[in-house]
C-alpha cells in the first residue's frame, strides 16, 4: 500500500511531463500554422496585386444607355503617349465656370458616375471625365504607369476642347483617382485641384486592408501621393466622408496635412465612401462652386 503512494507522485510527474510537452507541440504547430498562412496570403496578395487594385467594367457593362440624360454630351477618344485608346465623355456647360477633368475611382466605369456629372454640369461646369485603360470602352489592361498616362494624356486633350479656358481646368481625383490627379498636377499645370475620398499611399492603405498580413512590405504598386504631394504648388480642395468604410478618414487627413498651401479640408459629415455627393448635398456643390471661385478669380483659399 505504500509503495503505492510512492509511486503516485511519479506517475503524476510523468503525466503532467507527457501533457506539458504535447501541449507545447500543439503550441509549435499553430504557430507554424499562422505562419504558413500568412505567407501563403501575403503571396497570393504578390501575384493578383492588380486584382485587388482594379475592378473594371467593360463595355457593354454599366449604364451607358443612360448618357442620354447629359445634355450634350460628346464621346471623346483619347490617344495615350504610349498609344492606348481611352474613352471619355465631355459635358459642357454655357459659360462654365471652369473645367473639370475627373479620374474616377477604382470600380466600374464612367456610366455609374452619370448623376455627379450631370450635378456638376447643371452647376455651371464643363465635366471631362474619362476611363482608365481596361475600364468601359478603353482599350487595354489597367496599371499604375499606365492610369498616370492616361490621366496626362487626359488634361492634355481638356486643353485642346473648345469652348475650355485653358487657365481654367481643375483635376479632381477621387479614391484611386486622386493618386491619377496627384500625378497630373506634378506633371502638368492645373489651375487647382479636388481630392475626394483619397489615401496617401497604395501601402497606407494595404496596412488598413490587411492588418495581419505584411502586404504593405511587398506591394509594388505604390500610388504614393504622399510623396509625390509636395511637389504640387496648386490650390487644393480635400472632401472626405467622416464615415468612410473603404478609405479612412485619416488617410485622407494625412494626404491634406502634406499639402503645400493654400489647402482646405471639406469633412462631409455622415458620407461613406461612395455617397459624398448624396449626403453632402447643396453643401457639396457649394464648397466646390466656392473653392473653383476662388481658384479661378485667384483669391487665396480659406485657411
Amino acid at each position: 500500500m505504500a509503495s503505492l503512494f510512492l509511486c503516485l507522485p511519479i506517475s503524476l510527474c510523468t503525466f503532467l511531463d507527457v501533457n506539458k510537452k504535447g501541449v507545447l507541440r500543439f503550441g509549435r504547430q499553430i504557430l507554424v500554422a499562422a505562419i504558413a498562412a500568412i505567407l501563403i496570403w501575403t503571396l497570393i496578395a504578390m501575384l493578383f496585386e492588380e486584382k485587388f487594385i482594379y475592378f473594371p467594367t467593360r463595355y457593354p457593362g454599366g449604364l451607358y444607355e443612360e448618357s442620354r440624360f447629359i445634355p450634350d454630351v460628346v464621346d471623346c477618344w483619347i490617344t495615350t503617349e504610349d498609344s492606348v485608346r481611352i474613352h471619355a465623355w465631355f459635358a459642357p456647360s454655357d459659360s462654365a465656370i471652369a473645367t473639370l477633368v475627373m479620374s474616377h475611382g477604382n470600380a466600374g466605369n464612367i456610366s455609374h458616375r452619370i448623376d455627379i456629372i450631370r450635378r456638376l454640369q447643371s452647376s455651371g461646369f464643363n465635366v471631362l471625365m474619362f476611363d482608365y485603360r481596361g475600364y468601359g470602352r478603353s482599350e487595354g489592361s489597367p496599371s499604375e504607369s499606365g492610369i498616370y498616362k492616361d490621366g496626362r494624356a487626359t488634361f492634355d486633350y481638356a486643353r485642346s476642347l473648345r469652348g475650355v479656358d485653358t487657365n481654367k481646368i481643375i483635376v479632381w481625383g477621387t479614391s484611386l483617382g486622386g493618386a491619377v490627379a496627384v500625378d497630373v498636377a506634378t506633371q502638368r499645370r492645373p489651375a487647382g485641384m479636388i481630392l475626394e475620398s483619397t489615401f496617401s499611399s497604395a501601402a497606407d492603405v494595404a496596412k488598413v486592408a490587411y492588418p495581419f498580413l505584411p502586404v504593405h512590405l511587398v506591394i509594388q504598386t505604390r500610388l504614393n501621393s504622399f510623396d509625390k504631394i509636395p511637389d504640387v504648388h496648386i490650390p487644393i480642395l480635400c472632401m472626405h466622408g467622416d464615415r468612410d468604410s473603404i478609405i479612412p478618414f485619416e488617410l485622407g487627413k494625412k494626404l491634406h496635412e502634406r499639402a503645400n498651401p493654400p489647402k482646405e479640408f471639406y469633412t462631409i459629415r455622415g458620407a461613406d465612401h461612395n455617397d459624398t455627393y448624396i449626403v453632402g448635398g447643396k453643401e457639396y456643390i457649394q464648397t466646390v462652386k466656392e473653392f473653383v471661385g476662388r481658384v479661378v478669380r485667384g483669391k487665396p483659399s480659406k485657411p
